[in-house]
């Protein structure tokens, strides 16, 4: 069996350089021969759940055929405890972990060696699970490439802070002045390092991680000394940047615990201090090629000047029904705090090219010597928080550029809600301030989310529920 030390610091995706070959041509027969050629014998189903955490379901198969099985068909699972709020009953409640080989990695962390593979769910009659948030964001993603020919990629930027006693190292930070920070400024710098060739060697994408500008000393009640940090994720398509987001989480969280430090995700750790967001980049890809069979980098503008229609979507979109997304990217009670400190988020319904204020925002890229862009242009969605359920605020956030592509009144939009214009949201909104002001906007908007049977009603329904009664998620770290 090959050193476990040596893998972990390896940068590539483990698993496809064991099979080499892409994940989209893995099977689970491919699976079990890498079990049994390394001795794996523990594998791991894991999935989302109704409340967006990672979950799982342990096995140590009896032989190759219950091995094979497993990686093929599956498990089956209680429906009414994952998804409490989708309507499924306890008389009814078996669902059906089925397992994705191409979203198959090698559990990263010290221990049994094992096998972890993502799932999605199935109900009784074996079609994908309506209220899985697999399933809704897979949906959202389907139509939306279905209707434009296109595809839309996302990335999210985790942001987090770590706590930990006063060392002896003294190192602490200074006072929001985090930002690019290295070690020994920083002790959060090993730590951010060692889970971005984690997340590698998981084959999740990666763009880069840093020192973010958060720093909260140690005060009455509370005696940790709190760092920001960020890891900023790869382009991917809806479904995988989704997932890549809760691994992240996972990640940080797991190797907190192991050097005895805290981790939080909450989107304002402390009042008067810079809050974690989750804002999403995403761009279409997919697009007409050009003479020499290239697709165009730059999705975003125009040639000459301007957007490019899929970018209007989805800027269009963001602004039109930001209000409603909140629901599913702003699900703490201090989110709201987060968004009246405006410290690094948005204050307006609005967007623009560089303005941090801004709902949306369309951010720099850097250029080659040819001129070119050197990375993908993006459509910033500056909303979010590290409270967010990323499966289905992604899932909304397709319904709404779909939405916004058929719009009449687009061009009216976008000139009305450009930064610097002096306006604000035609249909005169401002952004909410409390759960019961977000449950008005998903009433408005939800007809949106349910188009192409999406999002099922029941899954809404429950949501209105909760955000009309004043209550947010669970604590986000």
């Amino acid at each position: 069996m090959p050193d476990r030390g040596r893998d972990r610091r390896s940068p590539a995706g483990l698993v496809e350089a064991a099979l080499g070959a892409p994940p989209a041509e893995w099977t689970a027969e491919m699976l079990a021969r890498l079990c049994e050629e390394r001795g794996i014998r523990l594998v791991t189903l894991l999935h989302v759940g109704g409340d967006g955490l990672l979950k799982g379901l342990d096995f140590v198969p009896r032989d190759g055929r219950h091995l094979r099985a497993v990686l093929s068909s599956g498990e089956r699972a209680d429906g009414s405890s994952l998804f409490r709020d989708g309507g499924i009953r306890a008389g009814k409640s078996d669902v059906v972990l089925l397992p994705r080989p191409d979203r198959a990695f090698l559990d990263p962390f010290p221990g049994e060696p094992a096998l972890a593979v993502l799932c999605g769910h199935r109900d009784r009659d074996g079609a994908p699970l309506a209220v899985s948030p697999d399933t809704v964001v897979r949906r959202a993603h389907a139509r939306l490439r279905e209707e434009t020919g296109l595809d839309l990629h996302a990335h999210g930027e985790v942001e987090y802070f770590l706590g930990r006693l006063p060392g002896e190292d003294g190192v602490q930070g200074t006072s929001e002045r985090g930002y690019h920070a290295v070690a020994p400024a920083v002790f959060g710098e090993p730590l951010r390092r060692r889970a971005m060739v984690m997340l590698a060697g998981m084959g999740a994408p990666l763009k880069y991680g840093h020192g973010e500008v958060g720093f909260a000393p140690p005060e009455e009640g509370d005696p940790l000394c709190w760092e920001q940090h960020e890891i900023e994720l790869g382009l991917a398509p809806l479904p995988e940047a989704a997932d890549a987001v809760l691994l992240a989480q996972w990640v940080l969280r797991r190797l907190a615990r192991e050097e005895g430090m805290r981790v939080s995700f909450e989107p304002v750790l402390r009042a008067g201090h810079a809050g974690n967001g989750l804002h999403f980049h995403c761009a279409f890809r997919g697009g007409a090629r050009t003479a020499e069979g290239e697709e165009p980098f730059d999705p975003v503008r125009a040639p000459g000047g301007g957007l490019t229609d899929p970018a209007r979507w989805l800027v269009g979109g963001f602004v039109r029904h930001g209000d409603a997304l909140m629901a599913f990217g702003n699900r703490r009670e201090s989110s709201f705090l987060r968004l009246r400190q405006a410290r690094e988020a948005p204050s307006r319904i609005a967007w623009g090219e560089f303005d941090r204020s801004a709902l949306v925002r369309i951010p720099v890229v850097p250029l080659g010597a040819d001129g070119r862009p050197v990375a993908a242009a993006t459509v910033e969605f500056r909303l979010p928080d590290g409270s967010a359920h990323p499966h289905l605020l992604l899932a909304a956030m397709a319904q709404c550029v779909a939405a916004a592509r058929g719009a009449k009144d687009l061009e009216e939009l976008l000139s009305a809600t450009r930064a610097g214009a002096g306006a604000h949201s035609p249909l005169g909104t401002t952004i909410p301030r409390s759960f019961a002001e977000v449950g008005e906007a998903l009433s408005w908007h939800r007809g949106v989310l349910e188009s192409g049977g999406v999002f099922p009603p029941s899954l809404l329904d429950a949501l209105l529920g909760t955000l009309s009664g004043g209550g947010g998620a669970r604590p986000a770290g």
